[in-house]
This record gives C-alpha cells, sequence and structure tokens, in this order.
C-alpha cells in the first residue's frame, strides 16, 4: 500500500459533494488486470462477492461472548432518541487498526458505552479527506494486511451482536473496481445499515443510492461549509440515514475549538430539511460535544481522537482502555440535557432490542 499523503500536501481538501466535479477516482481508476481463480469468478458473476464473505468460525470472539440482538436501522435510531430529547453519539474507528481483533473488542465497547451509530473505516492507501491521524491508521491497518474482505467478514461476525446500526466509510474506488450491485450487495450481507463516500460527487449518487436502498442501506452524504445553498439543498434531499455536516474547510483531525459557524451551518440545514444532522470533523473532548449539541445537531461524529486512543498506544490493551475512558467522556458530552433514558417515550430498551421488538 502506498503511504498517504504527507500532512502539509493535505492542509485543505474539497470534500466531493461541495462543489458539481466529476468523480476522481472514476477519471483515474484504471481497469483491474487479469484474473484468474476466484477474482475471474468475481469478474464473470459479480454478485459472487456478495456471497464470498467468509462465515464465523467457531473460534471465541468478543462477538461469539455477547447476546444476539436486532439492530434497527439508522432512520428508526435516530427517530427513537428524537423521541428521547437525545442526541446521537457517532463514534468512528479504521478497521484493523491495531489489528482486526482489536477492532472486534473496539466496537463491542463502544456499543456498550453508549453509541447510538457506528462509523468502521475501510483503509484507503490516499485518503483524501483525512488527516494525518487517520491517514497513518490506514497505513498501520494495511500494513497488517488489513482488506476489504476482512473488513466485511469483521462487520458479519460483529453485527448480529451490536445494538448500534454500523456505517461503512469507504471511498470510491473500491466500490468503483468491485461495482455497485456487487459492493452494496456485500455490505447488506455482512450486515452495515449504511454507506458513506466522501469523494463521490452528489450528480453521482443516484444510482448508487437507488441501490444502496434496494438492499436496505443507507448512503449517507456530506455537507461542507463551503457548499452553497442551493446545493446543500439537494444534498440534504438525497442523504439517506442522516446528513454528515462537515464542520471545518479542511480534512479531519483534532482541533482546539469547533468553529462558532457551525451553529449558523446547523440552522440553515434544519431550515430545508427535517432529516438528522451529525456534525463531525474536529470534535476531541466532551466540551466540544456538548458545544455541538447546545447549537442544535442531531449527533455528534468523532474519530481521530477516538483513532489516535486506539491505534497510537503502546500495546492493543492500553489502546482499548484508552478508547473506553474517551467513549465515556464523549458519550457524556453527546448527552442533551433533559433527555430522558432509553425506553422512555418511544426509546428501544436493551431488552426491547434483544426480543426484536424495536
Amino acid at each position: 500500500a502506498r503511504t498517504p499523503r504527507d500532512a502539509s500536501r493535505s492542509l485543505v481538501v474539497v470534500i466531493a459533494m461541495a462543489a458539481p466535479v466529476a468523480s476522481p477516482a472514476r477519471l483515474l481508476a484504471k481497469p483491474p488486470p487479469a484474473a484468474t481463480g476466484a477474482a475471474a469468478t468475481r469478474r464473470r458473476n459479480p454478485r459472487a462477492v456478495a456471497t464470498m464473505i467468509p462465515r464465523a468460525t467457531a473460534t471465541t470472539t468478543e462477538s461469539t461472548k455477547r447476546p444476539v440482538v436486532k439492530t434497527v436501522s439508522i432512520g428508526a435510531t435516530f427517530a427513537a432518541l428524537k423521541k428521547r430529547g437525545q442526541c446521537a453519539f457517532i463514534p468512528f474507528i479504521c478497521a484493523g487498526d491495531p489489528n482486526l481483533d482489536a477492532t472486534e473488542r473496539a466496537i463491542a465497547i463502544l456499543d456498550d458505552e453508549g453509541a447510538d451509530v457506528i462509523e468502521l473505516g475501510v483503509p484507503y492507501s490516499d485518503p483524501l479527506a483525512d488527516g494525518p491521524t487517520i491517514a497513518q491508521a490506514a497505513t498501520r491497518a494495511l500494513n497488517a494486511g488489513t482488506t476489504l474482505d476482512k473488513t466485511l467478514a469483521l462487520l458479519a461476525r460483529v453485527t448480529p451482536t451490536t445494538k448500534a446500526p454500523i456505517v461503512l466509510f469507504t471511498y470510491f474506488n473500491p466500490i468503483y473496481q468491485r461495482g455497485f450491485e456487487a459492493f452494496v450487495e456485500a455490505v447488506a450481507k455482512a450486515g452495515a445499515k449504511g454507506l458513506l463516500v466522501p469523494d463521490i460527487p452528489l450528480e453521482e449518487t443516484p444510482e448508487l443510492s437507488a441501490i444502496c436502498a434496494k438492499n436496505g442501506v443507507d448512503l449517507v452524504l456530506l455537507s461542507t461549509p463551503t457548499t452553497p445553498e442551493a446545493r446543500m439543498t439537494k444534498i440534504a434531499e438525497a442523504s439517506n440515514g442522516f446528513i454528515y455536516l462537515v464542520s471545518v474547510t479542511g480534512v479531519t483531525g483534532v482541533r482546539t475549538n469547533v468553529e462558532s459557524r457551525v451553529q449558523e451551518l446547523v440552522s440553515g440545514l434544519k431550515k430545508v430539511t427535517d432529516k438528522p444532522i451529525a456534525v463531525g470533523f474536529g470534535i476531541s473532548k466532551k466540551e466540544q460535544a456538548a458545544q455541538v449539541v447546545g447549537w442544535g445537531a442531531d449527533g455528534v461524529i468523532v474519530g481521530s481522537a477516538l483513532v489516535r486512543a486506539l491505534g497510537e498506544a503502546p500495546t492493543p490493551e492500553e489502546g482499548l482502555e484508552r478508547l473506553t475512558a474517551l467513549a465515556k467522556e464523549l458519550r457524556e458530552g453527546s448527552n442533551r440535557e433533559g433527555a430522558k433514558p432509553a425506553g422512555k417515550s418511544g426509546g428501544a430498551s436493551f431488552f426491547d432490542r434483544i426480543m426484536g421488538k424495536a
């Protein structure tokens, strides 16, 4: 895998949603080389990809120790939170950093610590929307042998025992290489409830969105501080599950302060849509999460801080401990004052989820 771009070359990135440009991945992606064996089978029959996710084995993993639960859709999750007057806590981690076993355990921890939705990133060699922390995490994961197929296999293991719906975060090139139908079918079969593709322009989304909808997967779109109002309205109309509002002009990463303009951006979006709005990029502390909640956001997305806690620790065990502590703090910061506990006013309780009543 190639080393991600140096941070100095990635100080400013224009998310593809912000301007009507052709997808760079579609323009630059080279046709895959001739394949043999299983790869050739996938080329002749793209649907075969969806059936090639390895089944969970009988070995004891974090997932096999947990009870099977019913995971509701992203929309149902936000609807339940709205009835409770609660804001969503949405953590992001990179699959395979520091290894896939740690990722599996991290998902269980985040679920237990109150994550409402979990973003799982597929490591990619040129993550244009990501700052140095997540880019380095992707490099570590790729060097450790993490692949898309292994990430999907991990998803298939964890989703039956994870209450929070999982959104798969991936760049466009892997989707293009496999084909829309094959890719989305594989994601759906693995149990993901959402898909987030930061480098696909709005004009390129209708076909992929239709395939996602057919397979019960929400295609989540992004709006940025530089998105014109008319385009922001179209993005809001096309996004499913929730709208990802990027809080800064730039890449992901830990920041000292959340830009005050976020309040204006949230208000602007709420004038044109009643869909949930989750704010991400630059949130790393309880106080910052609370500030975003106070500005009216429906969800708080935290990535780099959690990725750093987990992936940059001396050992995976210490990383999981740091992740747990930070997740507790951020969950607390994401709580809306006066929100009712789960199970009240329409919220799904733990036992409701287990019994399939949620």
